[in-house]
């Protein structure tokens, strides 16, 4: 069973969708805290930072100008999931599927 469980789909409306990707997830660290790894190499900036839970990339948010973890996502073949990396915060999501993830109860 998964830690997270679908919440709403990216229009934030509720719905009876499920996430074939939860199986993904895995038990990572990040690849680093000091903000996003790809950023970093190439002297970027960003906004927020995600997580991926399968691997444990830290990447930038899509309202950074990179867009790194969409595009580890998309990138990546079964790396659909990221968390927030954002102190405070507790949701997740899954490109492919556009759904927001919630942790299970």
């Amino acid at each position: 069973m998964s830690a997270w469980q679908v919440a709403s789909d990216v229009e934030g409306r509720p719905t009876a969708k499920e996430c074939p990707h939860l199986d993904h997830v895995r038990d990572v660290a990040p690849s680093t805290t000091e903000g996003c790894e790809d950023c970093l190499r190439i002297g970027g900036q960003w906004v927020h930072l995600r997580e991926c839970l399968v691997c444990g990339h830290v990447g930038c948010c899509d309202s950074s100008p990179n867009r790194h973890a969409s595009a580890h996502a998309g990138a990546t073949a079964g790396h659909e999931l990221a968390r927030s990396f954002e102190p405070g915060e507790d949701w997740a999501f899954c490109y492919a599927d556009e759904l927001f993830l919630l942790p299970a109860e």
